[in-house]
């Protein structure tokens, strides 16, 4: 999985076995960001599931989900209820990104699953809006592209930080974007091309920082680190390509998701 240079080592003093180190370092150093990736969005995926069960799962009325739904369904899918578990996502999403360097590995990988959790019971909403078979394609077809961009971002020899800024400037866009739509809906104003074009360029820039946010990840690693550098840069690392991930999975359901 690693391709560190040997002869690269070899002009800078780096013997073979230092070299063999290296290779494997950085090797057991992606291993864990995509296993703490691989175990978030499971976690979701679960927690999303027991929460639309809990809700009232398919007995619950699309058109009319708080009247219809359980007690713990209407807490949950209420105003106020999606209002707190934004904010309770958002604010742990920046609290790990900021204070990351102050955290213990465990702490860090626990508010990570936390956070996890949390945004799936926040997207149970979905087995409301789309059929259980188009969310589970969906996935899939989003998860092997996840896949098949972030091997390219892990392997190519070009310098994708250009081509991240520009991503960073477009997912800026891409927020103003999706406010404006909301404010426009809030207003009555129908936005069917809006969503199309939101959606599609939402797919377009999220499969782009796959690809950038692995390259970024893998350029991350140091053999020097300690252990608590390095659990803190995994997790770090896992939360990236969570979030790509899961926004890749969601653009795509409203692009090929079969709604009820």
């Amino acid at each position: 999985m690693s391709d560190f240079d040997r002869n690269y080592g070899a002009m800078r003093g780096v013997g073979t076995g230092r070299a063999v180190a290296i290779d494997e370092g950085l090797r057991a150093y992606m291993l864990r960001v995509y296993n703490t990736m691989a175990i978030g969005v499971a976690l979701t995926g679960v927690a999303a599931w027991l929460a639309f069960q809990l809700a009232g799962g398919d007995a619950i009325n699309p058109r009319d989900i708080i009247h219809t739904a359980t007690p713990f369904g209407q807490l949950i899918f209420s105003f106020p209820g999606q209002i707190l578990l934004f904010l309770g996502t958002l604010g742990l999403v920046f609290f790990v990104s900021f204070r990351i360097d102050r955290l213990s590995v465990s702490t860090a990988t626990t508010l990570f699953l936390v956070y996890a959790a949390l945004l799936g019971v926040m997207l149970s909403t979905i087995f409301f809006v789309y059929t259980h078979g188009s969310i589970t394609r969906v996935f899939f077809i989003a998860a092997a592209t996840f896949g098949s961009l972030s091997l390219w971002g892990y392997t190519t020899k070009r310098d994708l930080s250009g081509f991240g800024h520009f991503l960073m400037m477009g997912l800026i866009g891409l927020v103003i974007a999706i406010f404006v739509n909301i404010l426009l809906k809030a207003f009555g104003v129908a936005t069917g091309p809006m969503d199309f074009i939101i959606s599609c360029a939402g797919v377009l820039i999220f499969a782009g920082l796959t690809a950038y946010d692995t390259q970024t990840i893998k350029e991350m690693y140091d053999a020097m680190d300690d252990g608590t550098v390095a659990g803190r840069k995994a997790v770090m690392g896992a939360l990236k390509l969570y979030l790509d991930l899961i926004n890749l999975f969601l653009f795509l359901l409203q692009l090929l998701g079969d709604r009820r």
